[in-house]
């Protein structure tokens, strides 16, 4: 009984329910791209480092895991290599750079990733090849890049760099095209350490350390498992380094940990919102048809079956309203350009999704407790 009441009062009412319906799909759209631009944002920042080759990073002691603020000099990397447990290392150095282009396009600003060819930090190419030497004139571009530079497996790209406050030029060729491995919000490119250092920004053309310095080092092990014991023996038998798995690197990142938390501020606000909105319109609702329930309590209707019929079209909208918020989210996405760092997950949608459905009900609450304490006699107005 409860559902056949709900049904004929949505079905006369129709206009109404599908109003706040769009209303629900509104909120919808808003949560989820709130949580795609998260998942956007926060993988713009931590794609290389959290698909790292490696098990551990290990930066300078005392830089508090920044890693642009990170030097480790190419001996230390010996010694880190002589640590049991330890299975390879690889320097990694980061900067920026800009790639020009001959038909006067904007120039891309891009991240420039310095790696030894074959060791921790190399990105796997899924196109073409991995990079060939270490003095090679070679990159690996990752997917962003290659979208928004519209380059590919053997064509030549340039790239600009202050050199002595010059610009200073430099063709690569792009041997491989690597997945998703934005850092520091830029798409990347990734190129032989000595390359790196043979083009990064500098404020001497040819400045360089009679000891090549990388920003961090990247361990792989030769049992994972183990990492917790061997990053505490890498920081006793090695002077002046601090390690981090990949998850805390990622996170110390610059402002990873601020626009997550902003985020989800955001998110719990709009959340709260919606129950607000939702638990409004219910309660007015329950307002504008007192007399209706009071008539169906005096002909013997039960508060189980007032109670059924207010929860039931208060799911039923709820539900619809997400439905079509989640088609309209996935439709817009779509059409998004590269450029816009928002990303959809399935488990983030599913929380969003989740979350929603939930609010629903608990919105509604009030309405329902307020149908239930309608009585017969003073909403039909013969109360003595």
């Amino acid at each position: 009984m409860g559902a056949y009441l709900a049904y004929k009062e949505m079905l006369r009412n129709q206009g109404r329910f599908l109003l706040f319906s769009l209303v629900i799909a509104l909120i919808t759209v808003l949560v989820l791209f709130i949580a795609g631009l998260g998942e956007g944002l926060g993988s713009g920042n931590k794609q290389y480092i959290e698909k790292l080759n490696a098990d551990l990073i290990v930066y300078k002691a005392k830089v508090d895991l920044s890693i642009g603020t990170s030097k480790i000099e190419r001996s230390k990397l010996s010694a880190i290599r002589r640590v049991e447990g330890v299975a390879e290392v690889g320097p990694i150095s980061f900067s920026a750079a800009s790639l020009v282009f001959a038909d006067g396009r904007k120039p891309l600003n891009v991240s420039l990733i310095g790696v030894e060819p074959g060791l921790p930090g190399e990105v796997p190419a899924y196109q073409g090849r991995q990079l060939g030497g270490r003095r090679a004139n070679e990159a690996v571009v990752d997917r962003n890049t290659a979208l928004r530079a519209k380059v590919g497996v053997g064509d030549t790209i340039q790239v600009k760099s202050i050199q002595a406050a010059q610009e200073e030029y430099y063709d690569l060729l792009v041997v491989g095209v690597s997945d998703g491995r934005q850092y520091s919000l830029q798409p990347s490119i990734v190129v032989p350490m000595l390359t790196f250092e043979k083009i990064k920004p500098q404020a001497v053309v040819g400045a360089g350390d009679a000891e090549l310095i990388s920003n961090v080092a990247a361990v792989r092990l030769s049992d994972p498992a183990a990492s917790a014991a061997v990053a505490q023996r890498l920081q006793a038998e090695v002077a002046d380094i601090q390690v981090a798995d990949r998850v805390t690197a990622y996170e110390n990142t610059p402002g990873y940990s601020a626009q997550q938390g902003t985020l989800s501020t955001q998110r719990g606000f709009v959340l709260l919102i919606g129950v607000l909105v939702i638990g409004g319109f219910f309660q007015i609702q329950t307002l504008q048809k007192v007399a209706q329930i009071g008539m169906l309590k005096a002909i013997g209707t039960s508060n189980r079956t007032v109670a059924a019929a207010s929860i039931i079209q208060i799911i039923l909208v709820t539900a619809i309203g997400v439905a079509i918020g989640s088609a309209v989210t996935i439709g817009l996405s779509l059409v998004f350009p590269p450029t816009v760092p928002i990303a959809f997950t399935g488990p983030n949608v599913l929380v969003g999704v989740i979350s929603l459905l939930v609010i629903g009900p608990i919105g509604g609450f009030i309405s329902v407790r307020q149908a239930l304490r309608v009585e017969p006699l003073t909403a039909l107005g013969l109360a003595s």
